[in-house]
């Protein structure tokens, strides 16, 4: 029957049938091709522009013992966030804890400047390029007394820190009445210019200083290693300290960006500034680049930016994170 079948259905006058049989199969396989790539691209779509495609957990909950070591390591780690030490200092700068290269900075600051006894009431501090920064507020709690120093108006100008509102042009700028009311702020704290390519004399007998990913923006890799040198020479007291933090290329030890707004450093640009400033006579901490040891320290996030989970950012092509460098002025 089924030889029949086929016979009959393979003859010359089926041909016809056939051939409607072929176009409506063919109309139905189109549009579910059709359908099917339509989800696709909508698919394609909302995961190239969501915020929220990396699941970013809250580091309070699942904290390290307080006896783990705290900020091993120069460069920014996901593994310190989760330690309690990390989360005590947030409640300084008034944040809850974020994976955040500019929180890690400020907490490293905040850690590095506090362990060394630099800051006490009544010592002072001098920060460079401070934009917006809730350190100084900080200090000033502590009874420090803190010149909050900016780029001068013609040179933020003519970057984008001013659209950007990076740049601080008052002592207003730096007002942070949940860690320290203003009045106090306004007693601990005075606001002023400075050129980091050309610090002035009158920078000069501080117990510490510091800066936040500002000596990448001095034009060339160069530049703000001088600037590194300058800051600790000219503006501390001996035994003062000194906390920068910066660039850091995470993906080559070769190729980066030398010169223009923003400069990359490598890890032998680190190690030469440290060896340089050891060699004038200056202790400096140890640096070292820990390992990728938890998953979101190989999460990378791309412009536009999203900023929920930004420990490493694809920067002119380069895979960028930030380090720190500490320093004590030798006599």
């Amino acid at each position: 029957m089924l030889k029949t079948l086929t016979k009959n259905v393979l003859h010359p006058m089926w041909a016809p049938v056939r051939r409607r049989i072929d176009a409506r199969v063919d109309s139905k396989i189109a549009a579910a091709l059709e359908h099917h790539q339509s989800q696709i691209d909508a698919l394609r779509f909302e995961l190239k522009n969501s915020r929220y495609s990396t699941f970013s957990p809250n580091p309070s909950f699942d904290q390290v013992p307080a006896e783990t070591p705290f900020l091993q390591y120069s460069n920014c780690q996901a593994a310190d966030f989760y330690h309690p030490r990390f989360i005590q200092l947030c409640k300084l700068i008034d944040e809850r804890p974020r994976f955040h290269r500019k929180q890690w900075e400020w907490v490293f600051v905040l850690h590095k400047l506090l362990e060394s006894g630099a800051v006490q009431s009544g010592s002072r501090g001098l920060v460079f390029g401070v934009g917006r920064e809730p350190l100084p507020a900080v200090f000033a709690s502590l009874g420090a007394n803190i010149t909050a120093t900016d780029a001068p108006l013609d040179l933020a100008t003519t970057s984008s820190w001013t659209s950007t509102n990076q740049h601080s042009a008052a002592l207003e700028g730096l007002s942070y009445p949940a860690i320290v009311p203003d009045e106090k702020l306004a007693q601990h704290v005075t606001h002023a210019y400075c050129d980091m390519n050309a610090i002035g004399p009158e920078f000069t007998g501080y117990d510490f200083n510091w800066s936040s990913c500002c000596f990448e923006h001095l034009g060339s890799l160069d530049a703000g290693l001088q600037f590194v040198v300058n800051a600790v020479e000219t503006t501390l007291k001996p035994g003062g300290v000194a906390v920068h933090t910066t660039e850091f290329n995470a993906s080559s030890n070769d190729r980066t960006v030398e010169s223009g707004d923003t400069v990359i450093y490598r890890r032998r640009d680190m190690e030469a500034l440290v060896q340089r400033l050891r060699d004038r006579g200056h202790d400096v901490e140890e640096f070292r680049i820990g390992p990728f040891a938890h998953a979101l320290d190989f999460h990378v996030d791309v412009p536009p930016y999203s900023g929920d989970v930004h420990l490493k950012l694809l920067l002119a092509g380069h895979t960028c994170t930030s380090v720190g460098i500490v320093v004590r002025r030798g006599t």
